[in-house]
């Protein structure tokens, strides 16, 4: 039997997503048509171990990082061990991925930030975490940085939610079933993050070719917690009256959350690739798609 010659084989590139039981993972998963999508989640690799990690990532061509120690207030008081997987286990990926010779594309988030602006973040703004969370995640972005940087990308978001795993519409709508009034904070903005919409610009840096830089991972425009609650209960058909705006001293937490979350989208223009459209068209979509089940039932 005469076999297909080198030239001409079809080479399906590898997609692994590590991370990829959380929210965000499970939608990566469901992307990239053409590819060879695979996933791993903390429970089937521990990027902790560099070892472990180096093995496992070695016969991909694309990475896409997706795990991370997300518990924002636990870290304060669990440093190593949010330092353990934000930095350390983002750069055992990172040198994985080098030795591999895929290409890396890591998320990361807003809390690099101290929210004390008052403009978008730029994706050079200077970064200031004021939680150890944040702190982690930052120190993650430099490792990838140092150790795989022209072949790794950046990607922040903020405000995720989807249609699987935890999020705030889920917590909102689960919330406005049983109860006729809620307080919900009018005093931190930010841009709800659909988790379909990040695949789709994950999507288009890989075949765009686009190999190193910081992006901004997030919907446009920006609201508050309350209006996003209202705008989940006008499109549950519920009076949106019954959420209530309250400050952020109204619910006090171990770590602070930043006033100002609101990130500038110039990286995508500069690279030629689509601005991220509207937080609102994107929640509607949403909300078609899966996010209305969260509603149902009777008050």
């Amino acid at each position: 039997m005469v076999g297909t010659p080198e030239s001409t084989r079809l080479t399906v590139k590898k997609v692994l997503v590590v991370g990829a039981a959380g929210m965000l993972g499970h939608d990566l998963l469901n992307g990239f048509q053409g590819y060879s999508v695979m996933g791993l989640s903390r429970k089937e690799l521990d990027i902790t171990d560099a070892e472990e990690t180096a093995h496992a990532l070695s016969a991909a061509d694309i990475v896409i990082n997706a795990a991370a120690y997300t518990a924002v207030d636990d870290a304060e008081t669990n440093r190593e061990s949010a330092f353990a997987v934000n930095s350390t286990g983002a750069c055992n990926v990172a040198i994985a991925c080098r030795r591999a010779g895929a290409s890396l594309i890591h998320v990361s988030t807003d809390y690099v930030f101290d929210g004390e602006s008052f403009l978008p973040y730029s994706e050079n703004s200077p970064t200031n975490p004021a939680t150890v969370y944040g702190e982690s995640k930052l120190a993650g972005e430099k490792a990838v940085a140092e150790e795989h940087g022209d072949h790794s990308i950046i990607l922040r978001t903020s405000w995720l939610y989807g249609i699987n795993g935890n999020s705030f519409p889920r917590t909102i709508l689960q919330a406005g079933l049983k109860r006729e009034t809620l307080d919900v904070v009018n005093d931190q903005w930010g841009q709800p993050t659909w988790t379909r919409d990040v695949v789709t610009m994950t999507e288009q840096l890989v075949n765009s070719g686009t190999r190193s830089g910081i992006f901004h991972g997030t919907n446009s425009g920006h609201t508050t917690w309350h209006h996003f609650a209202t705008v989940l209960f006008d499109l549950a058909g519920w009076d949106s009256a019954r959420v209530k705006p309250t400050s952020s001293e109204a619910f006090s937490r171990p770590a602070p959350r930043p006033p100002w979350s609101v990130l500038s989208h110039r990286a995508w223009a500069d690279c030629g690739l689509p601005t991220p459209r509207p937080w609102e068209e994107a929640l509607r979509e949403a909300w078609t798609a899966g996010l209305h089940t969260y509603a149902d039932g009777e008050i």
